[in-house]
């Protein structure tokens, strides 16, 4: 039996008024998840444990069997993991986003407009990254590039603060969410400084792009430590992931990492490429389990773009799903399928919110027929609901 997790990143959503109340998982166009679904056992489950913040972090631990009340440490230190960061046990990690800051006056004046500065490239992230590691690195703050917007702060000796994700405030004037500790509230604004007149930001300005004029630090975490997923379950797995955050569990985990040439966690990723790799790792590799993870419903969500978040479920459903499902079958092995979010991503809030996710289990030997779609209403209509989501890995693997 092989076994594969296809997870939607901030997939789920709320009833929106404008498609007569249906969600835009309900509203886009998934033949192949329906299909699935019709055959599968779907219900809802609790990923993110009560008092916990609504992350894909504590959400992806959670799916894959890691009670975050257990082994969550932080976002960011799992993101090091992934970029090969040498943490000491004294050190903190923080992300370090490269934002989007506008307005006039002074730094605390302005306000966020884009988390991820129109999805900025990982080459030009990288040159403006540098310019901030010139002027500000020392012995106590080092940076590491990690992708896209997504990079990485080291703190020799700090401590773990409270600090605000920049996703969650979009909109909003910064002076209330700006790092109590001096140190880097100034750091933060020193860069401003550094970057919002830099050559790459003006042609970023000038061909329409968001320019990345600014850190921001949030995430803070010390060296997790997470057991061997395949000493764990006695499966050898494989993380197919572009963001740091999955891969850096993967390394906690001992997963091996798939590298797919064009995957950005964008709306327009390789998702052929990272549907091919789990295949490939499955039927030729000795894999036993591979996890798929698309980062693209999740940022159209942050962007507030229904459409958006729309075309990325269809592009899920059409480039990765049927097409694994398809070659699955085609080389006749048994397999289980679980299809499912890590936390809702609503369009209206533009954040993360711990409302229960929608999951769909498939078994190629044990087809359910019902008349079932793949949505949030008909999971919670099913009757089916898992209180934890880091069971989901023993109903994966026991049914």
């Amino acid at each position: 039996m092989k076994y594969v997790v296809v997870l939607g990143d901030g997939m789920a959503d709320e009833p929106i008024p404008e498609i007569g109340g249906r969600t835009p998982l309900e509203d886009a166009r998934t033949p192949a998840m329906d299909a699935l679904a019709s055959v599968s056992e779907i219900g809802l489950v609790q990923t993110i444990p009560e008092g916990m913040k609504p992350g894909s972090d504590t959400a992806n631990l959670s799916v894959l069997g890691y009670d975050p009340k257990i082994y969550y440490s932080g976002r960011s230190p799992l993101e090091a993991l992934s970029i090969g960061v040498p943490m000491e046990d004294t050190d903190i990690a923080l992300r370090c986003n490269l934002v989007t800051l506008a307005g006039e006056g002074a730094y605390e004046e302005l306000t966020i407009t884009d988390h991820s500065a129109s999805e900025i490239s990982t080459e030009d992230a990288a040159k403006l990254l540098e310019a901030v590691r010139r002027e500000m690195e020392n012995e106590e703050f080092q940076f590491y590039v990690g992708t896209s917007y997504r990079h990485c702060l080291i703190w020799k000796g700090g401590r773990v603060l409270e600090l605000t994700a920049p996703h969650d405030v979009l909109g909003s004037k910064i002076k209330s969410y700006l790092p109590r500790e001096e140190a880097l509230r100034r750091m933060q604004e020193r860069s401003y400084e550094i970057l919002k007149d830099h050559p790459i930001n003006r042609e970023r300005t000038a061909k329409g792009l968001n320019p990345a004029n600014s850190c921001w630090f949030w995430g803070a975490g010390t060296r997790p430590a997470l057991d061997s997923f395949e000493e764990k379950y006695g499966k050898k797995g494989i993380m197919i992931s572009a963001v740091d955050l999955l891969k850096g569990i993967a390394v906690g985990a001992s997963m091996e990492r798939a590298y797919v040439e064009g995957a950005n966690g964008g709306l327009y990723t390789n998702y052929e490429g990272k549907a091919q790799a789990a295949v490939d790792a499955l039927t030729k590799q000795g894999y036993d389990f591979a996890y798929i993870h698309v980062e693209a419903p999740d940022e159209m969500g942050h962007q507030g773009s229904l459409e958006k978040k729309r075309k990325a479920i269809e592009f899920l459903d059409e480039r990765v799903i049927k097409y694994v499902k398809e070659c699955l079958d085609e080389a006749d092995i048994a397999y289980r399928m679980l299809i499912m979010p890590d936390h809702p991503t609503p369009i209206r809030v533009r954040t993360h919110t711990s409302d229960p996710v929608p999951y769909l289990l498939y078994d190629s030997t044990r087809l359910q027929e019902h008349t079932w779609h793949y949505n949030e209403r008909e999971a919670k209509e099913s009757g089916n609901f898992v209180e934890q989501g880091c069971r989901m890995m023993e109903l994966l693997f026991s049914r």
